[in-house]
């Protein structure tokens, strides 16, 4: 029946849930009060009543779907529900055909997305924060790998997929998904968890619902996953039945201690106080069984109603008519007692839907508002523990700020911190009784030994080696993977397993590829290696080198030149001549010692420079500009020779060796045969980072083959250089002096022990050594096995004992400075000086009649005159003016006597 009315005096409003679940008992009473409050206050809907009618779907995709079409018979303008996701997947699509707005307070599956569903409204807080929390938790605890047990329906498997990306995005994983039937026998149910009690994990969580929930974890129980070192992480299904049966049995609360879940939060206000104070009174009125606790969900799905009665408030406000018209498809479908032809798709749906979706209200759930996603704002859930009797508070966590110890709220207003200094929870109580933190995994298969790989043959017997005839193995690696293991608060049953045919050192690639529990050996950290295993801290530092024979530097008669180069020898002989040239130019006005003929001066020049070498310059210095030179000059002479004498003693008293090769840059440039360890990564490295052609390449198996190999040379069948890691060519220098190594390690590596990825043992081992190294003990291991002698640090040396200009620019820089601000201001003086002298020069020699050549030659024998002969021809030039200019005075004065006679 097609019907129009501005404003009816009643309006249809349906709802759908299981009415016998933990929700639906509490929803029900919850909705009915809202609609009693609502239909009480005028100022809401005016005259206008809401009717509601509710039906049970008893669990049943299939009832719920049906319920929610004979509610459309009888033009209702909203359904509140489905109480569960899979059902609201169903009655979404009919949401959608009949344009009628459907609002969920209990459907949180995060795949029931806006695009498909648009007039499906979620007014509850979605799965996705819910597993947002879950992988906060995990991450917060230090917890890596996790298993998740759920329910095999839309609900379960999209809940997982969630958490699996959130926990992605703290770099944890989940290790594996575990499925549980709906309809599960305990059996099952039993032989699920005992597969899941095999697996390395102790985290769990287990998502599914209230209905079966308990039995899941009371078979937990039955099968001791309920102790020690497990860890139970469920989501907010048993929060509601805590909530709900505040009776909950003794026997049951027994198979749920320690175990961790999460609470919608709801911020504490006077509208929240009235309702749990009025709850009581409704649930005695409208229960048979008696009152029953008042859970997140039923606060949800009170404030869904009033949140639905003012979006029709706004509708009427804004002119809404509720009319419907027929859907052409439905019309010739009618069968039995279902009328098709009576279901009518409501005109003003999406008048209404988006008025819910504006609706920005307090309820007693706190701020009602959707966000952009058509989520609720400020998702925020409590983290609780179970213990004893009841249940505690541990924390929060909200979206903007993660997990904490103080109520969202009180967040909001400060900006969103997530960092991990920022995260905080009470301690909490685990499974067992225990308050210690559960390590979250374990040797699975108890009771089978790890398989340790460790290479049979090692070139060097110090790092690993297997007794003959016996599956023992000793050695520097050997002795820190057993302190190690001693380090770790929990026992590890291992056994060592060669890898190789005990002749040639086998290839590390191969053994890391193999399937072992963990390698021990000489492994070196690459790039191309992480990729296959996880390893450990490096617990020894080593680098690629080259090693090369060396032969001793005899003593020459130009020994004497060795400390300094080339370069440095030409720059300090300039600056002797240029600061002997300066103080000449300085001096030579003033002192006689810088006078004389021309050969004379160059004689004094030269010996002057030279003579501050040692300190011995007899001539005096009188000039205060000179004087600053050569106190910067003799600074600087003795920098240079200091150094210059320590670096002749260090050439000559310690013994110098020599290679043809200099560095990895001259033996990469050369075209000789190059020796590597078989089986390392040197090979790999030399051919595909330095282009080393392989056919250059030598395999050697042990340092014999290395000894006899470098001694040989290439002339003779043998290497020119051997390349392989520090840690192994310091132990074979250690008693082979005429090799040494060359250069500098070109790479920086560090040896760890090998484990499958993501295994937890990597990271407790990694600790350890930690531990291990700031304990000495470390050291001492390695002092034990890897001591070394003095020959095995020596190397070519002579080219690093030179001194090089740069080491000195600064010296140099400074003293030419200081010469040329010197010269700069005695050429100032001396044009000043000149300026008044040869004014004087021109009134006594009828000025303005001499040549610019002229003024440059006074000025240049001016310069090269001596200061006191100037300062007395000057004095003399005075004389005379004033003598001349008194006789001119006497001539005037006779001149005006005789006019006046």
């Amino acid at each position: 029946m097609n019907g129009v009315s501005t404003i009816p005096p009643v309006l249809n409003i349906g709802a759908v849930f299981s009415l016998n679940s933990t929700i639906g008992k509490v929803a029900k009473v919850a909705i009915e009060a809202a609609v009693e409050d609502v239909n009480s206050n005028p100022a809401i809907l005016g005259g206008t009543k809401l009717k509601l009618t509710v039906h049970d779907t008893n669990y049943s995709r299939f009832l719920g779907m049906v319920e929610a079409l004979t509610l459309l018979e009888n033009e209702t303008v909203a359904i509140i529900g489905p109480q569960f996701s899979v059902i609201a997947h169903l009655v979404s699509h009919i949401a959608n055909e009949f344009q009628v707005p459907l609002l969920s307070f209990a459907a949180t599956d995060p795949s029931l997305s806006s695009l498909q569903y648009p007039f499906f409204v979620r007014t509850t807080q979605s799965d996705l924060y819910q597993m947002a929390a879950i992988a906060d938790i995990v991450d917060y605890f230090g917890w890596r790998n996790v298993i998740a047990l759920y329910v095999d329906d839309d609900h379960g498997r999209n809940g997982i997929a969630a958490l699996g990306d959130k926990l992605a995005e703290k770099r944890c994983r989940l290790s594996h998904k575990v499925p549980l039937s709906p309809k599960g026998s305990r059996n099952q149910i039993i032989d699920t968890l005992l597969t899941v009690s095999s697996m390395m994990s102790r985290i769990l969580i287990l998502h599914t619902y209230d209905i079966w929930g308990l039995e899941v974890l009371n078979a937990a129980k039955h099968l001791r996953m309920m102790e020690s070192g497990y860890v139970w992480i469920v989501t907010d299904w048993l929060s509601s039945i805590l909530d709900t049966d505040s009776q909950l049995h003794s026997e049951k609360m027994d198979d749920i201690q320690g175990v961790l879940t999460l609470r919608m939060y709801t911020q504490s206000s006077e509208e929240k106080r009235k309702f749990v104070t009025r709850w009581r009174h409704l649930t005695r009125k409208n229960t048979l069984n008696g009152p029953i606790g008042l859970n997140s969900f039923g606060l949800y799905a009170y404030d869904t109603l009033w949140l639905l009665a003012h979006a029709i408030g706004a509708f009427f406000d804004q002119g809404g008519n509720i009319s419907f018209s027929e859907d052409s498809k439905l019309s010739e479908l009618s069968r039995g007692d279902m009328r098709f032809s009576s279901m009518s798709i409501f005109n003003g749906g999406k008048m209404l839907l988006d008025n819910i979706l504006q609706v920005n209200m307090t309820g007693v759930t706190g701020p009602i508002k959707f966000t952009s996603d058509r989520d609720l704002i400020n998702p925020a859930y409590e983290v609780i523990n179970v213990i004893g009797t009841g249940s505690r508070r541990i924390g929060y966590w909200s979206n903007h700020s993660g997990l904490s110890v103080v109520p969202p709220e009180a967040l909001y207003k400060e900006p969103s911190n997530r960092s991990a200094s920022s995260q905080h929870l009470y301690s909490a109580v685990w499974p067992g009784q225990t308050t210690q933190k559960p390590r979250g995994w374990v040797f699975p298969n108890n009771g089978r030994h790890l398989r340790i790989g460790v290479p049979s043959q090692v070139i060097y017997p110090e790092f690993v080696a297997q007794g003959k005839g016996t599956d023992k193995f000793s050695g520097y690696c050997i002795d820190v993977f057993t302190a190690v293991l001693e380090l770790l608060p929990y026992a590890v049953p291992y056994k060592l397993v060669p890898f190789g045919d005990g002749h040639n050192s086998p290839k590390r690639f191969d053994l890391l590829r193999l399937v072992y529990d963990a390698a021990v050996g000489d492994f070196a950290i690459t790039t191309e290696r992480t990729k296959m295993v996880d390893f450990t801290q490096p617990y020894i530092e080593s680098g690629l080198v080259v090693v090369a024979p060396i032969k001793k530097l005899n003593s020459n008669a130009w020994a004497f030149l060795s400390p300094f180069t080339p370069k440095m020898w030409c720059v300090t002989g300039i600056f002797f001549l240029v600061v002997g040239v300066v103080v000449w130019i300085l001096e030579h006005r003033l002192n006689d010692d810088f006078r004389g003929p021309p050969k004379r001066q160059i004689g004094t020049i030269l010996w002057f420079s030279f003579s501050t070498l040692f300190f011995s310059h007899k001539e005096r210095t009188v000039n205060s500009l000179s004087r600053l030179v050569l106190i910067i000059w003799l600074f600087v002479v003795l920098i240079l020779t200091s150094s210059y004498t320590a670096s002749l003693t260090s050439i000559l008293t310690v013994e110098q060796l020599s290679s043809p090769i200099k560095d990895i840059q001259s033996l990469v440039a050369s075209s000789d045969p190059i020796g590597y360890q078989r089986g390392s990564f040197a090979e790999n490295y030399l051919t595909d980072e330095l282009n080393i052609d392989k056919s250059r390449l030598v395999p050697l198996n042990t340092a014999e083959e290395y000894e006899k190999a470098l001694t040989d040379g290439p002339k003779n069948g043998g290497v020119s250089a051997v390349i392989d890691e520090r840690a192994y060519m310091e132990v074979f220098l250690s008693t082979r002096c005429e090799f040494s190594i060359i250069g500098q390690e070109f790479t920086r590596i560090g040896w760890g022990f090998a484990f499958p990825r993501d295994s937890p043992l990597a990271v407790d081992m990694s600790i350890a050594i930690l531990e291990l190294s700031e304990n000495g003990d470390l050291q001492r291991i390695h002092d034990k096995w890897l001591t070394r002698s003095a020959c095995s640090s020596q190397g070519t040396k002579q080219e690093a004992d030179r001194l090089h200009l740069k080491s000195f620019w600064g010296l140099f820089v400074l003293c030419g400075l200081a010469c040329l601000l010197s010269l700069l201001i005695y050429l100032i003086q001396i044009v000043r000086q000149f300026a008044r002298h040869y004014l004087d020069l021109q009134e006594l020699e009828s000025a303005g009649r001499s040549s610019q050549s002229s003024r440059l030659q006074t000025f240049i024998s001016f310069a090269g005159e001596k200061e006191v002969v100037i300062k007395n021809l000057s004095k003399k030039r005075k004389l005379e003016r004033a003598s001349t200019g008194d006789i001119d005075k006497d001539k005037s004065t006779d001149g005006d006597l005789n006019g006046s006679c």
